[in-house]
């Protein structure tokens, strides 16, 4: 198996990336629509040409805009797997299956000895012989994943294959996602907005907004101290930007200062965000008293019932950052009697509220 790695630019996407991904590996890409996500698959799989860029897949050269090189995409051995399964539809599942080894050369018997194989893995072989018109929307993906693989990639691409696809079709499709990914080994790409997709299939996580990376690294790290508006979002937890004004101390760019624990060393005046689950925020209607250090007012934008707690979600932050939310108890709430336009204050303590550094080029995704 290849590992893979991207470096390119397209001035008219806003996109700057560069990302590697290892031999065996799957890395989710996470961002909001517009992001660029997309883009940087159709550069790997050839259906783009970047402004200026190199696409690497072990020790060959697909891309690379400087000696002016760009491998057709039905040669890179890079297979795409879109939203769309987009079987034909004059063919049963084990020939759309076989197609791929077919076409390289591999004989009859041989192409549908490998996809019936495939269609097993995704569990698809009691359908073999059923036409995509017969098929339900999670049957036809698991069919478009073996179909994908048949064509033996070096790099899987996989954009949004979930999307618009309820929840219990979802959980079979992600089921025979992760059983062939681990199988296969082969270096993964997933474009997704879903966590879930995330916590069972990949091993790594890019944050990719405005065309570039404001974070990337384990998922479970990624996860436990999201660095950017969107990560934070995904990650179901509160973040406030700045930068560093003292040990343990982080001033947003409305002044307000936040009083947390550093989680690195930091420095002063270093870009760093504070980050805090909403189940750490306590709601007031008049200023707190007591033992919390950091204390915000907002205006509340929205108040919903979240499992058997109420969240209750404010408005924008000054400066543009996300809005900060805080899970309260149904009682809680009862008392409060919130509605849209309240005014309200957030207090959390410092021992629950993280600092991470972040680096200069993720200060414009806050």
């Amino acid at each position: 198996m290849a590992d893979m790695q991207l470096a390119a630019t397209v001035a008219g996407r806003g996109l700057d990336v560069e990302f590697s991904v290892a031999a065996g590996e799957v890395l989710a890409i996470l961002g909001p629509n517009g992001a660029g996500k997309s883009t940087a698959l159709h550069i790997i799989a050839g259906l783009l040409w970047p402004d200026t860029g190199k696409v690497l897949v072990g020790g060959r050269t697909l891309t690379d805009t400087a000696a002016n090189i760009q491998i057709a995409t039905h040669r890179r051995r890079v297979g795409l797997l879109l939203q769309d399964p987009l079987l034909f539809p004059h063919l049963n599942v084990v020939e759309n299956v076989a197609f791929a080894p077919r076409a390289h050369g591999v004989g009859r018997r041989g192409s549908a000895t490998i996809a019936m194989r495939l269609l097993e893995d995704v569990g698809m072989a009691e359908a073999a012989h059923s036409r995509p018109a017969e098929l339900s929307g999670g049957q036809a993906q698991r069919v478009a994943i073996a179909r994908a693989l048949a064509a033996e990639p070096d790099v899987l691409l996989i954009d949004e294959p979930l999307a618009g696809v309820d929840i219990g079709v979802a959980t079979a499709v992600r089921g025979a996602l992760r059983r062939v990914v681990a199988k296969q080994g082969r270096s993964t790409v997933l474009v997704t907005h879903d966590l879930l997709d995330v916590l069972a299939l990949a091993d790594k996580v890019l944050v990719l907004e405005s065309g570039r990376a404001s974070q990337s690294g384990p998922v479970a790290e990624v996860l436990a101290a999201p660095r950017s508006q969107f990560g934070a979002q995904i990650a179901g937890v509160n973040l406030v930007g700045g930068t560093v004004a003292g040990p343990g101390v982080l001033r947003s760019p409305s002044g307000a200062l936040w009083h947390g624990i550093p989680a690195e060393d930091i420095e002063r005046d270093q870009p760093a965000v504070a980050v805090f689950p909403p189940t750490a925020v306590a709601v007031y209607r008049d200023f707190p008293h007591g033992s919390p250090r950091n204390v915000a007012q907002t205006t509340v934008a929205e108040v919903t019932a979240v499992g058997g707690t109420v969240r209750v979600r404010g408005v924008e932050q000054p400066g543009g950052g996300a809005a900060l939310a805080a899970d309260i108890t149904v009682g809680a709430a009862a008392e409060l009697r919130l509605a849209s336009g309240d005014q309200v204050w957030l207090s959390v303590k410092a021992t629950e509220v993280r600092l991470h550094r972040i680096s200069h080029s993720a200060v414009d995704s806050l």
